[in-house]
């Protein structure tokens, strides 16, 4: 019997396409089933926008994110419309800034975080019906490569300044739904790449805004190998069926 064997490079850039996909459709259903009603309850989304990217940090108690790791979750955007949105979102009362740039979910801000929670235990339920083994599988294997990632961080001293350190592992109160520890652990595993994805085009001496410039050709496609190469890691924690099998399960979900 033939089989196919992908290494951890190939399978994080096969992989990349299939998790945003998948995670996006998550996070549209809990928008249109009930997440666009729910932030306007609290304020709308210049009041509670940071909430929802920060959702797995937050929503943990004492759960705080740093200055220098939101500064990598937001490296595409301009510091001063984030300062701004970030001084709303604490004038909101949804946000907490300590001095040295810290933030926190303040009590409303953890009820939202809390019913936010509930709204995308019930439309990843409805989305992903009548795949329960699939999304078993698949929070497993992402569990196992989030941990991996997280070992493999601490190992090289990589946690400053890093989007994946920020929020990972994510929160996992007892008794949370399959649905939403897909949602949740796909989303982290999307800031790792996006940590690798950086330093790529760092090394490649680009900075934000002239990646997001930089046209398809022969420098792009080698940042993108060269992202693939440093967002491998994880997946040395799955053998070669299991690596396979994710991409099926993700490739069979709806959305």
């Amino acid at each position: 019997m033939n089989t196919v064997e992908l290494a951890p490079h190939r399978i994080a850039g096969l992989l990349a396409p299939a998790v945003d996909r998948t995670f996006r459709a998550g996070m549209l259903a809990g928008r249109d089933g009930g997440g666009a009603e729910l932030s306007q309850r609290y304020g709308g989304p210049t009041a509670n926008g940071f909430l929802v990217d920060l959702r797995t940090r937050l929503a943990a108690p004492g759960g705080t994110v740093d200055g220098p790791d939101f500064a990598a979750i937001t490296r595409y955007a301009d510091p001063v419309t984030v300062r701004r949105a970030v001084d709303k979102q604490v004038a909101y009362g949804m946000l907490h800034r300590r001095p040295d740039g810290a933030l926190s979910a303040t009590e409303r801000g953890a009820a939202f975080l809390g019913e936010l929670y509930q709204v995308h235990a019930e439309v990843t339920e409805e989305l992903w019906a009548g795949h329960d083994e699939r999304v078993t599988r698949l929070v497993a294997a992402l569990g196992r490569l989030l941990t991996y990632a997280l070992v493999l961080a601490d190992a090289d001293g990589d946690r400053d300044g890093s989007a994946f350190a920020a929020l990972a592992p994510p929160h996992e109160p007892d008794g949370t739904p399959p649905g939403v520890l897909l949602l949740n652990r796909l989303g982290t595993l999307r800031y790792h790449r996006a940590d690798a994805h950086a330093a790529a085009w760092t090394a490649a001496g680009h900075t934000a805004s002239s990646i997001a410039a930089l046209p398809a050709g022969p420098e792009r496609l080698a940042i993108e190998l060269e992202t693939d190469r440093r967002a491998a890691g994880p997946y040395a924690a799955l053998d070669a069926e299991e690596r396979l099998t994710m991409l099926a399960d993700l490739a069979a979900l709806p959305g």
